[in-house]
């Protein structure tokens, strides 16, 4: 029984070797700033493709099948890079795997920028303003206190879903390499996943994949949150509001985080100069704190680690 339980252990930490390398690479490092990263170069390939194509007739369909290119390239282009670092070396291999998982895991960096964030109006309306216009892709100009503290905490659970939970989720489910097509999908979300006049015809398929792609993780890292918040009586109030959201996935993880924290989300947004009204999440419009924003890193980080260990003990199960 000793030895059974001994070659299960060691079974289960070369399988997920590259994953908590990289997890505690980015636990303390998070994005390294002086290097290339993968996103960088899928935000020059939309790029490149968006002010080609993003013109004339059949816009959708040029957006569409974009979009799948860019993702199944990912992907391929990824499977194929590992397969050919196995050919060579299995310390290659290793290496690179943990690089990629690396890049794409996003909890410290996001964490780091809402702290410097919370200091920042501490400081002054002026400097909060330029710090949270860092992380969120509203304009931020004439945004009172309360408005950036709100902004940089909807970021922060925001990105606990679409930054950490979403790529570990497709890295249990298609590897290294859904983890990366996975990040090809977020990126195309973000530059033109909007429905405005520019986008919303080209777009509208990346923001459809992207919303398919969040769907459960978006849920369980709700579900994660309120766990380890110990508040199990939330998953009622994450269910009345997540799905008030504009988005149907954004409101899960912002709802979760509202409830524990007893505050309120949502209102006015202004994108590319246009109000967005975005519906409430929560009722108690009270005045947003430091120590509010302690507490929510101190969840993201536990829902965080929960994670890790989720898809590791299932990545483990699986092998077997």
């Amino acid at each position: 029984m000793m030895e059974e339980s001994l070659i299960f252990l060691a079974i289960a930490f070369n399988q997920n070797l590259p994953l908590l390398t990289a997890w505690l690479l980015d636990r303390l490092f998070g994005d390294p700033l002086r290097l290339p990263h993968p996103v960088v170069g899928f935000g020059k390939a939309i790029s490149f493709f968006e002010h080609r194509l993003n013109q004339g007739s059949h816009r959708r369909l040029k957006g569409a099948l974009v979009s799948v290119f860019l993702v199944a390239g990912v992907y391929l282009t990824t499977f194929f890079l590992l397969r050919q670092a196995a050919f060579f070396s299995s310390g290659l291999l290793l290496s690179l795997q943990i690089l990629l998982i690396f890049y794409s895991l996003a909890g410290t960096t996001l964490i780091r920028e809402v702290r410097m964030v919370f200091k920042a109006i501490d400081s002054s309306s002026e400097e909060g303003r330029k710090q949270v216009a860092r992380i969120v892709g509203r304009d931020t100009s004439r945004l009172s206190a309360q408005e950036v503290r709100t902004a940089a905490l909807e970021t922060l659970a925001e990105n606990l879903s679409d930054g950490v939970m979403a790529p570990l989720f497709w890295y249990l489910l298609l590897g290294v390499p859904g983890m990366l097509a996975y990040k090809m999908v977020n990126t195309l979300d973000s530059m033109i996943g909007y429905q405005n006049e520019r986008y919303h015809r080209f777009g509208c398929f990346a923001a459809r994949m992207d919303d398919v792609a969040n769907y459960i993780p978006a849920r369980l890292t709700a579900f994660l949150m309120v766990l380890v918040a110990g508040r199990p009586s939330l998953l009622l109030f994450v269910a009345r509001y997540g799905k008030q959201h504009a988005s149907p996935n954004s409101g899960y993880p912002e709802a979760a985080l509202a409830g524990i924290l007893d505050c309120r989300f949502g209102g006015p947004h202004d994108y590319f100069g246009e109000e967005v009204w975005k519906p409430y999440i929560g009722t108690n419009p009270r005045t947003l704190t430091t120590e509010d924003m302690q507490l929510a890193v101190r969840i993201n980080r536990r829902a965080e680690s929960l994670m890790i260990l989720l898809v590791i003990l299932s990545a483990t199960l699986l092998y077997l």
